[in-house]
């Protein structure tokens, strides 16, 4: 049952677009939400007097809370920030640029009220208001890297309005800039996830935090999700694979020398065949010590606080 309604949003440097936001956000009554809702902005460490602006709003607005943290940490852990400080049945996140549209918010909990099943709602910016080539083609491009990878088809991984139930974000935390693979993370802890069409509005004021330099650092963060949603409870499979296959190959390369030395008599301590056996031998030992480190550290990490290595579905 839906009590509360938590409204999440971080901002950056958008003093522009703070009252407007905050504005239209509580309009939200007139929109068609008929639930109590508290609307939580985390200043991401400002420095355009927008912490200053969102005091003044703050005194005019009961409902509102603003979480100000010290510096900028990025959009992932000010998101982390909100939910920690939230206490609604309901978590609403949504970017702090006008861009999206609080039209929409009712739209998202009826979705949530009336499937039981479903645990997350993402939007899709069915038609996006952004340059092409800055903006909607690295995000077409992340957008396909990421569905094939983690398997979850989505259109628009990179939306920020989305709808979360309280059970859901208790199961996960957010580090890094991990906030673009929500719905990955979400299905790995047993969550039902479905994409919904979203209005997008130009950017109006403020000027974008984003690129296509960013690109690179969602490959990168790919690789990490995909090495913990595999390997995490088992990194001897991940090191041990690949050291095991080096340290045969090398053993192997001794083998053909030392038969070479005893039946023919070849010289082979010149031999640039019996380097690449040393280095596959050091290198693969290595993994495999890597890999055994990698077990002894996730069994320290999960028995003495006592950490499950499993999850139970959520409760509906």
């Amino acid at each position: 049952m839906i009590k509360l309604v938590s409204i999440i949003i971080p901002v950056f440097n958008e003093v522009d677009a703070i009252e407007k936001l905050v504005e239209n956000t509580q309009n939200l009554r007139n929109l068609g939400l008929n639930y109590e809702y508290e609307i939580i902005i985390v200043d991401d460490g400002s420095t355009d007097g927008t912490g200053a602006t969102l005091k003044e709003i703050q005194l005019k607005n009961k409902n509102l809370r603003v979480v100000s943290l010290v510096r900028n940490y990025g959009q992932s852990t000010a998101l982390q920030a909100g939910f920690d400080h939230s206490t609604g049945d309901v978590l609403i996140t949504m970017d702090g640029d006008l861009q999206n549209d609080p039209a929409d918010i009712p739209k998202i909990i009826d979705v949530l009220k009336n499937n039981h099943e479903i645990d997350l709602v993402a939007g899709w910016r069915k038609d996006r208001q952004d340059s092409t080539l800055n903006r909607k083609l690295p995000s077409m491009f992340a957008n396909y890297v990421i569905s094939y990878t983690t398997g979850i088809k989505l259109r628009d991984y990179g939306c920020s309005l989305k709808g979360y139930r309280r059970e859901l974000v208790s199961k996960f935390r957010l580090y890094g800039e991990m906030h673009r693979f929500i719905p990955a993370i979400a299905a790995e802890v047993g969550a039902k996830i479905i994409e919904i069409p979203v209005k997008h509005h130009p950017r109006k004021t403020g000027k974008s935090k984003y690129g296509i330099d960013r690109t690179l650092r969602v490959i990168l963060d790919l690789i990490w999700i995909q090495f913990s949603r595999r390997y995490m409870h088992r990194p001897i499979h991940a090191f041990g694979g690949i050291g095991l296959t080096m340290l045969s190959a090398g053993l192997l390369i001794f083998l053909w020398l030392f038969f070479e030395k005893v039946l023919f008599g070849s010289e082979i301590g010149t031999r640039p065949l019996l380097t690449l056996g040393l280095l596959l031998t050091l290198l693969g030992t290595q993994l495999l010590a890597v890999g055994l480190l990698g077990e002894l550290l996730i069994r320290i990490y999960h028995e003495p606080s006592g950490r499950k290595q499993y999850q139970i579905k959520l409760k509906k």
